[in-house]
């Protein structure tokens, strides 16, 4: 009961890159660059088994940001000449590439990490890639010029990767779309219909290795930036962005759904909309420094609890620890791990 883990990011160690920034400078060159990502990598699988999680990730330790990671390899957009846009319906503004021409892979993404966290660890492996809607709300678009088109295009690549990383020993195959919580209408008109095109055939057994995979998708209300807890602020005293799009969700294919709870707005009524998943809780609040106590963790998983069956029931964190401190990321995972712990303890 109450499996733990990550949403995603986890903070990049000082040698690696700037500290404390959503979009950080690199601070290695050429193969010493390459080696630094696998070395940070490494420490944070240790760091998560230490936790006690039992579902761990590469902590996106080889992306400069979790869009672009993965736009690094596709053929069509245009690194050379950024623009900028705004992001989440101009909730802040960022240099973006631009879609160019056709969309096409170049080869596989996320490989090394992906076979570096199977190879160091015994535990279930998640691996995290960016929804469509999301990443077409993090690109400016020069070439389809049309959302949905872009969308599905996009789709269609991650569904490749996808399909790889369930070859390379992956348990889950995560999809981060926080622009479902800002574009609600459509996300339910085409968002989940683009969510279910990337993850198509995981359920199936790979036909070399046999092994099947577990779907999920990530819907927060973003990273523990000024800029978007400015715009909780304006949200009211109820979050019921959710209300428009778990709906949609629950009649989908997709097996697990992560959502903001610990310190949010958001009414843990909602997550009854998702009977029939397993519904990812976020117990660790990302926008703020303070460490949970385990009692706390514990407490917000017997609140979802009220909604949610048991058996169903992951303890995660809000969204991804990336522009923290790596001192109080540690001290969250530890927190999150304990609490797990707690929760069983108590409920089981």
């Amino acid at each position: 009961m109450f499996e733990s883990t990550i949403a995603g990011s986890l903070p990049k160690p000082a040698w690696l890159a700037e500290t404390g920034k959503l979009w950080p400078r690199w601070l290695p060159e050429g193969a010493d660059l390459a080696q630094a990502k696998l070395d940070a990598t490494l420490l944070w699988i240790k760091q998560q088994e230490d936790a006690g999680l039992d579902l761990i990730g590469d902590g996106e330790q080889s992306r400069q940001h979790f869009v672009h990671g993965f736009l690094e390899q596709v053929e069509g957009i245009d690194f050379d000449h950024k623009v900028e846009i705004g992001i989440r319906r101009d909730r802040y503004k960022a240099m973006v590439p631009q879609v160019v021409s056709a969309l096409r892979l170049k080869g596989r993404v996320h490989a090394a990490e992906a076979r570096l966290l199977r190879a160091h660890s015994q535990r279930k492996i998640k691996f995290t890639l960016p929804g469509p809607m999301t990443i077409v709300d993090t690109v400016a678009d020069k070439f389809y010029g049309d959302r949905v088109a872009l969308a599905m295009a996009f789709a269609e690549l991650l569904n490749a990767e996808a399909l790889a990383l369930r070859a390379d020993g992956v348990d889950v195959v995560q999809f981060d779309e926080p622009a479902f919580n800002v574009y609600m209408e459509d996300a339910a008109a085409w968002g989940v219909r683009a969510l279910e095109r990337a993850a198509q055939g995981l359920d199936q057994p790979d036909p070399l290795t046999g092994r099947r995979c577990q779907t999920a998708v990530h819907i927060c209300y973003g990273y523990g930036i000024q800029a978007n807890n400015d715009w909780k602020k304006t949200l009211g005293g109820q979050w019921r962005q959710y209300e428009q799009i778990f709906p949609a969700l629950a009649a989908s294919r997709i097996d697990q759904v992560s959502l903001e709870c610990i310190h949010s707005q958001v009414p843990p009524e909602l997550m009854a909309l998702l009977r029939g998943k397993d519904v990812m809780v976020g117990v660790i609040d990302v926008a703020s420094d303070q460490i949970e106590t385990a009692e706390e963790v514990a407490d917000t998983v017997g609140r979802a609890l009220q909604f949610v069956p048991p058996e169903r029931l992951i303890c995660c964190t809000n969204c991804g620890l990336a522009p923290m401190s790596r001192q109080v990321a540690q001290a969250k995972l530890r927190a999150l791990g304990a609490g797990a712990a707690l929760a069983r303890q108590r409920y089981a």
